[in-house]
C-alpha cells in the first residue's frame, strides 16, 4: 500500500535558467576536437602491449617528453650557486631558507625542512615537494604548504619545498596564453611546465650534494600545480623513487572534450606534437611506486577522468609485473588540501620510501609560521638584480638560427631538409598528401562554394564578380584571397582584384567569418585546446587553404594574396601544394612569427623570412606595404638570389 504524505504548499524558487546553447561554430570546433581526442586516446603507452614492447619504445617516448616540455636539448647543468640565507628552529624541526639558480639568472627559492635532533651524519629519505598556487604574494607559494614540510621533518624526512615560477618570491608568469595572449609561446614551444620541470631536476641536483640526504630514497609529491609538477619530474628524472601526484593531472577527454582546460593555467601542460594519450606521462614512471591521489568532487579534476587514468595505470602496472606498486586513492572533497589526502600520502611514503608500512600516521596540527619569516629574500631590496625569472619565456627555448647553404648547388638539399622539419615538427598532424577539399555550391550565396575536407571545418569561398561564369570556364590563373578575422571577404577582395575580374575568389578558413568560434580571454578555450592535440588554429587554417588549392582542377594555378597573418598563412599553404601556386602576394606581412601567425614549434625550425625563401625558385613572392622593405626580408631576398630566382621576389 502506498502512503501519500500531504505537506503544506511552499512557493518554489525560480528554476535555474537553462545554459545557453553553444553557437554552431563552437559546436563544430568542439566536435572536431573530441574526434581528435578519441583517436589519440586509442594509443595509450604508444600501443605497447607487453613489457618488452614498452622497454623498446620507452627511450623514444622519454626523448619526446623532453621535447614536449621545451627541454630538448636539455639545458646544460650550470653552477647552482646554492645559498642558505637563514635558518630557524621550530620544535624538533630546522628550516633552512635557500635559493639556487637552475640556469644562470633563473632563481628558485625554497624552504628545506629537516629533523633537528637526529645525530649528525645521518642520511634521511627526502621529499621534493612542489607547490600549487597558494597566492601568498611576496612570501611565495611555499609558505602556503608549510604544514607538509613540518610533518615530513617531524617524521624523519627531509623535505625541500620549492616555489613555482609564478607566485614565487622571484616571480615570473604562468598565464601567458590563458590570460595574456602570448601566443608566441606556442611558436617557440615554450611552456612554464618546462621551467618547473627543469627547476625540479636541479632541486634534486642540489639535494644529492647534501650530506644529510639519502640520494637513493628521493620521493616527489605536490598538489594541484605541484601535482602536475610531480608528474613532470617523475617522468623526467630516474632519481625519483616514489611519486604521489595529488590532483595534478586529468586526461584529454576532460581537458579538451569537456573544456576543463578552462580551469587550468599554462603550467599544467606540455605540448602534444607527438599526439600522446595524456596518461602516458604517468606511465614513464612505472613500475616504481606511485599513488594517484584525488578528491571525489574536484571540478577541475573530474572523477570520470580520474577513473579512466586509474584504469589505464592499473593495466600498465600489471603489464610491467608490479601491480602492487600502483594505488589510486580518492578522498572526499573538492579542490582542497584535505587531511585524508595528506595522511594517505604520508602512509604511502612510509611504506615505499622508508620501508615502514606500520608507522603510525597522524595529521598533526602545527602552528602557522608567518610567511614573512620564511622568505628567502627578506626585503625587496634583497631580491637579485640579475634575475631573469620575469622574462625567462623569451630565452628558455632556443630559437632556430637558419644559416643559408654555402653554394647554389646545396640549395635544393637545404630547402628539402627545412620543409621536412616543418612537416615533422610543425605540421605533424597533416597527412602526407594534402587531400583536396570537396567543393560544393552554396545555394544561399550566389557564386559561393563550400570547401570541406571532412574535419568538421569548411572554407567559404566567395566569388567576386564572376557569378555568371561557370567555374570550369574561368581562367586557369585564379586570384585567391585569404581573409583575416574581422575582414569582410568581398571588401578585402577589392584590395587585389580589379573590377570585372572573373577569376577572383576570397576564402575564409576555419574560425574566421561565419565559422568563427567563441574567443574569450581568459580562458582562450579553443586556441589552447588545439596544442593539446598537436596543432594550432593558424596551422589548421594553413591546411584549409592548402586543401582548397588541392581541389583546383588540373592545370589551374593560383595567385594567393593576403594581408598580415593571412598572407603568411597563404605562403605556408603554397609550400605544401606548390604545384598549384604561381605567386604569393603578401601585404604588410609580419616579419616574425612572434607577431603571428602562430604554429606550434615553428621558431624551433625557422621564421617567416626563411619560410618565404623556401618558395624559391618556382613560386613568385611579392611583398607589398610598410613591412616590405624591412631588413628582416633581406634574408628572403638572399635566399631567392641563391636559388637563381632573384627576379621572382619583389618588394614594393
Amino acid at each position: 500500500m502506498f502512503h501519500l504524505l500531504l505537506l503544506p504548499l511552499i512557493p518554489l524558487a525560480d528554476p535555474p535558467k537553462p545554459k545557453p546553447a553553444d553557437p554552431p561554430a563552437d559546436v563544430a570546433v568542439l566536435k572536431h576536437l573530441r574526434a581528435q581526442v578519441a583517436d589519440i586516446e586509442k594509443h595509450f603507452m604508444a600501443d605497447a602491449t607487453t613489457k618488452a614492447e614498452w622497454d623498446a619504445v620507452r627511450p623514444k617516448l622519454k626523448a619526446q617528453f623532453f621535447d614536449m616540455m621545451g627541454l630538448s636539448p636539455l639545458p646544460a647543468k650550470t653552477e647552482l650557486h646554492a645559498t642558505v640565507t637563514g635558518t630557524m628552529d621550530i620544535g624538533d624541526v630546522t628550516i633552512e631558507k635557500l635559493h639556487f639558480q637552475s640556469r644562470p639568472g633563473l632563481y628558485v627559492t625554497a624552504n628545506l625542512y629537516r629533523p633537528r635532533l637526529e645525530p649528525k651524519g645521518k642520511k634521511f629519505p627526502t621529499i621534493l615537494y612542489q607547490c600549487g598556487h597558494s597566492n601568498k604574494g611576496r612570501d611565495g607559494n611555499k609558505t602556503g604548504y608549510q604544514r607538509h614540510g613540518m610533518w615530513y621533518a617531524s617524521n624523519g624526512y627531509i623535505c625541500l619545498m620549492v616555489d613555482t615560477l609564478q607566485l614565487g618570491e622571484v616571480a615570473g608568469i604562468h598565464h601567458g596564453t590563458h590570460h595574456f595572449n602570448r601566443w608566441w609561446w606556442h611558436d617557440r614551444g615554450y611552456t612554464p611546465a618546462g621551467v618547473e620541470c627543469l627547476n625540479a631536476i636541479r632541486a634534486i641536483d642540489y639535494l644529492v650534494t647534501r650530506p644529510d640526504v639519502d640520494g637513493s630514497r628521493i620521493g616527489a609529491t605536490g598538489r594541484s600545480g605541484g601535482g602536475a609538477g610531480t608528474v613532470w619530474i617523475a617522468a623526467a628524472d630516474d632519481r625519483v623513487k616514489v611519486a604521489i601526484p595529488v590532483s595534478g593531472i586529468s586526461d584529454l577527454s576532460d581537458y579538451v572534450g569537456e573544456r576543463v582546460i578552462n580551469g587550468h593555467c599554462d603550467c599544467m601542460f606540455g605540448y602534444n606534437p607527438h599526439r600522446w594519450e595524456w596518461t602516458t606521462h604517468l606511465a614513464l614512471f612505472a613500475p616504481k611506486p606511485m599513488m594517484f591521489a584525488n578528491s571525489d568532487a574536484d571540478p577541475i579534476f573530474p572523477m570520470a577522468g580520474n577513473r579512466r587514468i586509474a584504469a589505464r595505470m592499473e593495466k600498465c602496472y600489471a603489464m610491467l609485473g608490479k601491480p602492487e606498486n600502483f594505488e589510486a586513492f580518492v578522498a572526499p572533497g573538492k579542490h582542497t588540501d584535505g587531511p585524508e589526502l595528506r595522511k594517505a600520502s604520508f602512509r604511502f611514503f612510509n611504506t615505499h620510501l622508508k620501508g615502514d608500512p606500520k608507522a603510525k600516521v597522524e595529521d598533526t596540527e602545527f602552528a602557522v609560521i608567518p610567511g614573512k619569516d620564511l622568505r628567502v629574500f627578506p626585503e625587496d631590496k634583497d631580491l637579485p638584480k640579475d634575475q631573469l625569472n620575469d622574462k625567462i619565456d623569451k630565452t628558455f627555448v632556443p630559437v632556430a638560427e637558419v644559416k643559408l647553404p654555402a653554394t647554389a648547388e646545396d640549395f635544393l638539399a637545404w630547402k628539402t631538409g627545412l620543409v621536412k622539419q616543418l612537416r615533422e615538427r610543425v605540421f605533424a598532424d597533416f597527412p602526407k598528401e594534402i587531400p583536396p577539399a570537396k567543393l560544393t555550391k552554396d545555394q544561399t550565396r550566389p557564386g559561393s562554394r563550400i570547401a570541406d575536407d571532412g574535419s568538421e571545418f569548411h572554407v567559404v569561398s566567395y566569388g567576386l564578380n564572376r557569378a555568371a561564369i561557370p567555374f570550369e570556364q574561368q581562367s586557369t590563373v585564379r586570384l585567391v584571397i585569404v581573409v583575416n578575422d574581422n575582414e569582410d571577404p568581398r571588401t578585402e577582395g577589392k584590395r587585389y582584384a580589379e573590377e570585372g575580374n572573373a577569376t577572383c575568389t576570397a576564402i575564409t578558413p576555419r574560425g574566421i567569418g561565419e565559422t568563427k568560434w567563441t574567443t574569450k580571454n581568459p580562458p582562450n578555450t579553443f586556441e589552447r585546446s588545439f596544442v593539446l592535440i598537436g596543432t594550432t588554429a593558424d596551422a589548421g587554417r594553413v591546411r584549409d587553404v592548402a586543401g582548397y588549392l588541392a581541389s583546383l582542377p588540373k592545370g589551374y594555378k593560383a595567385r594567393l594574396c593576403g594581408s598580415g597573418n593571412a598572407g603568411v598563412i597563404a605562403a605556408y599553404a603554397a609550400l605544401l601544394v606548390p604545384d598549384k601556386v604561381a605567386e604569393v602576394i603578401l601585404h604588410d606581412p609580419p616579419t616574425t612569427h612572434d607577431d603571428g601567425p602562430h604554429f606550434l614549434n615553428v621558431r624551433r625550425v625557422l621564421d617567416i623570412p626563411d619560410a618565404l625563401g623556401l618558395l624559391a625558385p618556382d613560386v613568385k613572392v611579392t611583398l607589398v606595404g610598410k613591412t616590405a622593405l624591412s631588413k628582416a626580408f633581406d634574408k628572403t631576398e638572399a635566399i631567392f638570389k641563391l636559388a637563381g630566382a632573384k627576379g621572382k621576389l619583389k618588394r614594393e
